[in-house]
């Protein structure tokens, strides 16, 4: 039952953070992440639901700061997201994607705060052995995990092997809103903004339209279509 409490309090916290970054998106307010995570136990727990749903969203909680919509953080904002990641590094024998999640959020960190060059003993990129030759739809679900590394002119390994594929991911796409997969559609789709050759025949705007109608209720969801949105616009820094 504990557990069940806990998954709970951390799936409402990650909806909490990630409605407050659609906000941000739509808005171009400053985005206040010391501020959210004040609400839970205190920014310095480990166990405070809101700074564990900072690892969760990982380096899309400073989104709003690379997309021409928000201020840049503050100082005690880069605290809070230095925190989420010096408290949560993936454990031993995580699932690639997990690894990865936590390199982009290291590299979104330091991107932001210069002074933090060296502060890792390692910051070479983990590998992606499991996505050479895998099927696509497997492919759609790990890229969609991993939508925080879908930026224009982003460049490491993740991105690379998405490059290599835009008709595979553009089928995986098409699955996950036939599936009413609505977070790997919407994930699915921001990778699909940022890559060249996709099949004009897709009709990507229309059909993150139509991700955003069914599934906007998820916040996630929401923020995805809505960061998609403005990348495909042109709103960058």
């Amino acid at each position: 039952m504990e557990q069940s409490g806990t998954s709970t309090r951390l799936a409402g916290a990650v909806q909490g953070l990630t409605s407050e970054l659609v906000s941000a998106l739509r808005s171009g307010d400053r985005f206040r992440l010391a501020g959210t995570v004040a609400q839970g136990q205190g920014p310095g727990a480990t166990a405070d639901p809101f700074l564990a749903a900072v690892r969760v969203v990982g380096a899309d909680v400073v989104l709003p700061s690379v997309l021409s919509r928000c201020p840049p953080p503050d100082a005690d904002d880069l605290a809070v997201f230095s925190r989420a990641v010096h408290a949560y590094p993936p454990p031993p024998e995580a699932p690639p994607t997990s690894v990865w999640s936590h390199w982009a959020m290291r590299r979104a960190l330091l991107r932001l705060d210069a002074s933090l060059d060296g502060a890792w003993d390692d910051d070479a990129e983990p590998e992606t052995a499991w996505l050479d030759d895998t099927p696509w739809q497997f492919l759609t679900h790990q890229l969609a995990v991993l939508a925080p590394l879908a930026l224009p002119g982003e460049d490491c390994a993740v991105a690379r092997a998405a490059r290599r594929r835009p008709v595979d991911v553009a089928r995986g796409f098409v699955r996950a809103v036939r599936r009413r997969d609505w977070l790997q559609a919407a994930g699915a789709g921001r990778w699909l903004a940022v890559l060249d050759d996709v099949p004009r025949t897709l009709g990507l705007d229309t059909g993150l339209e139509f991700v955003a109608q069914m599934g906007g209720e998820d916040a996630r969801v929401a923020f995805q279509v809505e960061a998609t949105q403005l990348m495909r616009t042109g709103v960058l820094v």
